[in-house]
């Protein structure tokens, strides 16, 4: 983390909610991180007219940079990278790329976000794509997966070059020095799944990775496994499954607790469960994918991120910053793929990988 303290520029008009959320979780995390800088990037009257409902505390950390334009939800992202250079979300990820912030935040359209990111901040010598990576609940804490949605078309090498990405980054953020990958499949016998994946089955087999074979939809929030490995198609599939099952389930316990005086009675009882049920499983606390094979830091938040859930994603900014993913991501694949994404080709950085 630079000496300075972490700077973190925030797409401030992006999202479903705009700076009403953005700004609110703004000064959150001022208020909890004295270190902290952010640079909220939109239009200085909206934001300035935002600002006014608070206080000025740690109003010496925060600045406001103009930008005129705004990224829709709904724009095409060759749109908003060639027609809104002066977008909030464009003007904030140049800002990480001139240096003067260690990492950008957008709730934005994720597509542009990953276009703008891709085209302004390139990608780390070795990487072909990059890749989207979330956390989600398990039985015993947490699992991240990728890719969710950036490459819905993947080869066997790019399946390689996520594993070695979303590895090293949950090497660094969990400091946990053999995170158990997985590869994604319909089952856990060899003979399964598509040629790509049993191509990258190989790759990953042959590695230093911690790579404990294939797993299927359910191991996902089993605890036997760190990080899970597929294409885009897929795990933004799941994604949106889990997602939808997920408000189902809630709506239905709501429902269920509706039904008459006696159901609402229960309810009440169970309140004292239901609250740490909740809290645990909560979205929110979960907010904030990572744009994974970037020379900087880009974190996409969802879209309809509320106050805890955008302050949530600035803080998983915060650990990134501090434990320089981009640079260590790039240590590792520069050297593991400098000669080709074949594994057996740099038996010696690998070794060296382990050892580290």
């Amino acid at each position: 983390m630079p000496d300075r303290g972490p700077v973190i520029a925030l797409d401030a008009m992006g999202g479903d909610h705009g700076p009403e959320v953005t700004v609110a979780a703004a000064i959150d995390c001022l208020r909890d991180h004295p270190a902290l800088k952010l640079i909220l990037v939109g239009q200085e009257p909206v934001l300035r007219a935002q600002l006014n409902r608070y206080d000025d505390a740690h109003r010496d950390r925060l600045m406001i940079h103009h930008a005129s334009d705004v990224v829709a939800m709904d724009d095409l992202p060759s749109k908003a990278l060639r027609n809104k250079r002066d977008s909030s979300m464009r003007v904030a990820i140049n800002l990480v790329r001139d240096g003067e912030a260690d990492a950008c935040v957008s709730a934005g359209n994720t597509g542009a976000l990953m276009a703008t990111a891709r085209f302004v901040l390139k990608t780390i010598p070795g990487v072909d794509r990059p890749a989207i990576i979330v956390t989600l609940p398990s039985a015993q804490g947490h699992t991240h997966i990728l890719d969710m949605g950036a490459n819905v078309d993947c080869s066997a090498e790019h399946l390689y070059q996520f594993a070695v990405m979303g590895y090293e980054l949950v090497r660094a953020v969990e400091n946990n020095d053999a995170p158990r990958l997985g590869l994604l499949n319909i089952g856990e016998e060899e003979i399964k799944g598509n040629e790509q994946v049993k191509q990258a089955y190989r790759l990953l087999s042959d590695s230093y990775l911690n790579f404990i074979g294939y797993v299927e939809g359910d191991d996902i929030f089993s605890g036997g496994v760190d990080i899970v490995v597929t294409d885009g198609f897929v795990g933004n599939v799941a994604l949106k499954t889990i997602e939808g099952f997920a408000r189902l389930l809630g709506q239905s316990l709501k429902d269920a607790f509706q039904v008459n005086w006696y159901t609402k009675l229960v309810g009440i009882l169970a309140v004292p469960v239901l609250k740490p049920f909740k809290r645990r499983f909560d979205p929110r606390r979960y907010n904030g994918a990572t744009l994974l094979g970037l020379r900087g830091i880009v974190i996409k938040s969802h879209g309809n991120a509320d106050q805890k859930s955008f302050a949530n994603a600035i803080k998983m900014a915060m650990v990134e910053i501090d434990k320089a993913v981009p640079a260590r991501i790039g240590e590792r694949v520069t050297s593991i793929f400098a000669h080709g994404p074949n594994p057996k080709d740099s038996a010696s950085s690998s070794a060296q990988v382990k050892s580290a």
